[in-house]
């Protein structure tokens, strides 16, 4: 009897011991990190000026970014990856400095905020550069200067480089290893540098990866995969070259995660490979502009946990002791929520970026050139319009859609500007829920088709019949209450309208709701070890037919319309 007794208690002990040991070994496969992208450093100004008409956010920028506060934001991301005991090491993947090209004092000062960092806390981080961060020219900042700067924070660890630019290869740990790939071309700003040969490079590092018994995570700045509807179109310089047939090749060299940066939005994108292999690649927004994100993915092999953190708060003491200008009402703003106070900046400038771009002097017509009343009179009423109030009995786009038989439906929105501006943000900080049955995109469609009736009476008005109107002496307005008597004679919208809508439609559905099944902030994905399937792929066929038949439909409607009215 002892001696089962005996075996029982030794076998309790064993198994015991092994499950300990399962759990030890469970930990040790927790792989928890932060990422950051687009730093855009600044050193912050003595005293704050700025161009903008707005009692606040006066001193906000054409970029919509934070200069006077980059500095301060980020010492508080860093503040906050350091008290997370969870977080082991960090990934930039870009543009850690704004003038990097030509201003050295920039990556002096990010490099030394690095190190403080990695000194105090012990933690690694891993930099790859931006199209901020350096370049070929004469006096430009180079990619062997951009190596010596930022030798700690990756280069000191590599395990292989690509010579010719900033790529490297690294031991993140036991279980991931990261492919940094320098994706910038040196001499055209902002356009991709993607060349065969990084690619071929990455596929190289992937293959070697999965020899040595590790799992390949990629970094570079340039987005993988369209994170705007037909971005390599729309948006070409902040895509790779020859995207879906690249993510196709790193997919199946078992590459699951890209971390990119650039395009400033919050947004992660996924693409199944012909073999079923999933690849994803986040986006992750400028981390001082807004929604002042970064993010945190919690990893193991089976799945991988990944949430949206925000930086809610800066050292308002320091930045007002750094730069004057600011007023009691500012500071307490950013007391009350940093985010929100960053939304109204962001919204601030991206209004004043576009409002300068809609000026004759930035479109590139002087008075008394062909064609400059013309366009004048389209500006001009364009930004009329999106300046005017969106409700109210008289001097409102309400009272003036009235007039055409257009209905608005009732938002909490105060004009034009601050819709489309609303629209602008939800994209920038991703997880967007806008349909297009919804009451803001219904009001913005029926905004622009005002615009579009409005302006092009205004112009035949003022451009077109204005000898007509002085040879007989008619009345100015004549045109406007022509296309009103006609709008209520043939309907509430025109073939041209519908048809500029059956274009536009496909676009402002992928950029208002996020759609592709993968939240863009918060979610949980399947793990490096979890290989791919045949539903992967019968999911991928799925997926893809019913994005077609959205975007088939969505044209049709339109396109129906326009010859029925």
């Amino acid at each position: 009897m002892k001696k089962i007794i005996s075996v029982i208690l030794s076998a309790a002990m064993l198994f015991s011991l092994i499950a300990v040991g399962f759990t030890a070994n469970a930990d040790d496969v927790t792989t928890t990190f932060a990422v950051a992208s687009d730093l855009h450093y600044v050193e912050p100004r003595e005293e704050l000026d700025g161009p903008i008409d707005d009692p606040i956010y006066w001193y906000a920028n054409r970029r919509a970014a934070m200069e006077d506060e980059s500095g301060f934001i980020i010492d508080e991301f860093l503040n906050q990856c350091a008290e997370d005991d969870s977080i082991k090491f960090v990934l930039i993947p870009g543009d850690l400095v704004n003038d990097g090209r030509i201003v050295l004092q920039q990556h002096l000062d990010m490099a030394a905020k690095l190190k403080k960092f990695e000194d105090e806390t012990g933690k690694q981080v891993y930099v790859i550069n931006g199209n901020h961060d350096n370049g070929a020219g004469e006096n430009d900042f180079k990619y062997d200067d951009f190596i010596e700067n930022y030798y700690q924070f990756g280069y000191a660890e590599a395990i292989e480089t690509m010579e010719g630019n900033c790529s490297y290869v690294a031991d993140l740990n036991d279980e991931y290893r990261l492919i940094a790939v320098d994706s910038c071309d040196p001499t055209k700003s902002t356009e991709d540098g993607m060349t065969s040969d990084k690619v071929d490079w990455v596929l190289e590092q992937a293959a070697k990866a999965k020899e040595d018994g590790k799992y390949p995570i990629l970094m570079m700045h340039h987005n993988l995969l369209d994170h705007l509807p037909v971005q390599r179109i729309l948006s070409r310089n902040f895509i790779i070259r020859n995207h879906y047939t690249t993510a196709e090749k790193f997919a199946n060299a078992g590459i699951k995660l890209v971390f990119t940066g650039h395009e400033h939005c919050s947004d992660a994108a996924t693409y199944t490979s012909t073999k079923g292999n999933k690849i994803y690649d986040f986006a992750t927004t400028s981390l001082t502009m807004y929604p002042i994100q970064y993010r945190v993915f919690n990893m193991t092999p089976d799945e991988i946990e990944y949430e949206a953190r925000t930086v809610d708060k800066i050292d308002t003491d320091a930045l007002t002791a750094s730069v004057s200008g600011y007023t009691q009402e500012h500071v307490d703003l950013m007391n009350a929520g940093f985010n929100a106070y960053a939304k109204g900046f962001f919204k601030a400038g991206v209004q004043y970026r576009l409002a300068l771009g809609l000026t004759m002097e930035k479109i590139g017509i002087a008075e008394g050139e062909p064609f400059y009343n013309l366009v004048n009179t389209a500006v001009t009423g364009l930004t009329d319009i999106l300046e005017m109030p969106l409700y109210g009995e008289t001097d409102s786009v309400e009272a003036l859609a009235a007039e055409y038989g257009v209905e608005l439906p009732k938002t909490d929105y105060e004009t034009g500007w601050d819709l489309a501006m609303e629209l602008a943000a939800a994209h920038y900080a991703g997880s967007e829920n806008y349909p297009l049955d919804s009451d803001a995109i219904s009001v913005f469609f029926k905004v622009v088709a005002l615009i579009l009736r409005d302006d092009l009476a205004g112009i035949a008005d003022d451009v077109l019949l204005g000898a007509v109107h002085e040879l007989l002496g008619l009345e100015d307005g004549i045109t406007t209450e022509i296309t009103q008597l006609c709008t209520k004679l043939m309907g509430r919208a025109t073939a041209v309208e519908y048809l500029l809508l059956a274009i536009a439609s496909p676009l402002l559905y992928e950029f208002t709701l996020d759609s592709d099944g993968v939240d863009d902030n918060n979610g949980t994905l399947p793990g490096y070890g979890i290989g791919a399937t045949a539903g992967d792929v019968i999911e991928n066929i799925s997926n893809i037919f019913e994005k077609i038949m959205v975007y088939f439909r969505l044209f049709i409607t339109y396109i129906l319309k326009v010859f029925s009215v």
